[in-house]
């Protein structure tokens, strides 16, 4: 007997199970709508971590990739193409930086951001050979290379990956005085998520930003922002940095840079950062590659019309009241977020975060849980209010129950 469509959500024998996806098979996608194989339609209360910020098939953003595949999708690095030189010049301008190095996945924008701080330490700053540091925040997530999982809190993304890397010194998040405590000489940079997203949409003590970027600018040491999850739009502002006014030496970007349509990333920076790199010492076959450089470039004219920008921020306010009720109620412990974002702990009477995302998909509403008990809401900015409230109240209705 043939395997049923939900059946085939887990292609058994295949299928690696890195990831326990919910028991939906999403056939096709619009805005913030997707409908699965049996034409029964689910409103993406997700948007893949954040790479689906302008939702799903942004007539925009689909031109540009239609546009680019027609004429050349990949020269690699070996040769300039004409995409290139624009979308560098034209996300650097929206970061207030002069360079950039795009690459691929969020996981290969951290390690090249890793491998730059490393190279400016030794290079710029003076760092002895091999005995280079940077800070990190407990709760981080920024990727799963061995690299990144080396300096994880988390057991489920760390164990049984070593040896780890050495060189990465764990604080507290939102702890100033323990981040001043790890800085030595060694230090050559501090790498934080403004926010905190695999982690629950943990949003850091208001000035924190603010003291981490005064104590790094003090110490001659690079304040590396990752906003892969956090920015471009998703918290009401083109970053999460923008809440404190705060410019880091560094961003580092992915999933939404992609408009959910390519795969793209970047690490963003000064000249006299990035500019310690040198021909053959990094690189990326496919990063930068035209078909990757026509959609962030459309991506990039999106955000600069700051339309989405403003949509996050108001309708993440109308969120975040309603979500203040929902915790009123008892079935929700606490509510944390900024913009469009949040993570909402469930109480353990009313049933884990897995539980609840079940739940909410039978009635058509699709979120994803992480550590247990928590759920993270994070729909496309393009999602209507009306949409966004009947989504709510499919949630107000689980949790009532």
């Amino acid at each position: 007997m043939p395997d049923t469509p939900r059946d085939s959500a887990f292609p058994a024998g295949h299928s690696a199970q890195n990831y326990h996806p919910l028991p939906v098979v999403i056939a096709s996608a619009d805005g913030a709508w997707m409908t699965d194989v049996e034409g029964r339609r689910h409103l993406d209360m997700l948007a893949g971590y954040s790479a689906l910020n302008f939702g799903h098939g942004h007539p925009r953003l689909v031109k540009a990739a239609k546009d680019q595949l027609e004429r050349v999708t990949l020269t690699s690095r070996a040769f300039h193409h004409d995409r290139f030189g624009e979308f560098c010049a034209q996300l650097a301008d929206l970061c207030g930086m002069e360079m950039v190095l795009p690459m691929n996945t969020g996981a290969e924008a951290v390690e090249t951001a890793v491998k730059t701080a490393r190279k400016w330490g030794y290079r710029v700053k003076g760092v002895a050979p091999d005995r280079a540091r940077i800070v990190v925040a407990a709760g981080n997530f920024h990727g799963r290379t061995t690299t990144i999982v080396g300096f994880s809190t988390d057991e489920t993304a760390r164990a049984d990956h070593g040896p780890y890397a050495p060189g990465f010194d764990i604080v507290p998040y939102g702890d100033l005085a323990a981040l001043e405590a790890a800085m030595t000489d060694d230090t050559v940079a501090v790498l934080l998520e403004p926010i905190q997203g695999e982690a629950g949409v943990v949003v850091p003590p208001h000035g924190y930003l603010t003291g981490v970027r005064e104590l790094t600018r003090s110490r001659d040491v690079l304040f590396v922002c990752d906003e892969i999850q956090s920015g471009l739009g998703r918290t009401g502002k083109t970053f999460a940095c923008d809440h404190e006014d705060v410019v880091p030496d560094m961003y580092v970007l992915g999933k939404a840079l992609g408009g959910g349509v390519v795969p793209v990333s970047a690490v963003v920076s000064s000249a006299a950062v990035l500019g310690v790199h040198r021909p053959g010492e990094h690189g990326s076959t496919f990063g930068g590659n035209p078909l990757a450089c026509a959609v962030a470039l459309e991506v990039v004219a999106l955000l600069r019309t700051g339309e989405y920008q403003q949509r996050a921020a108001e309708l993440g306010a109308h969120l975040h009241r309603e979500l203040a009720s929902l915790a009123a109620g008892g079935a929700v412990q606490q509510v944390r977020g900024r913009g469009l974002w949040a993570g909402v702990d469930i109480a353990p009477s009313h049933g884990t975060g897995r539980e609840i995302s079940e739940q909410l998909l039978e009635r058509r509403v699709l979120v994803k849980d992480t550590h247990a008990s928590t759920i993270r809401l994070a729909p496309p900015l393009v999602i209507s209010k009306d949409d966004l409230d009947w989504g709510l109240e499919q949630m107000r209705s689980v949790l009532a129950g």
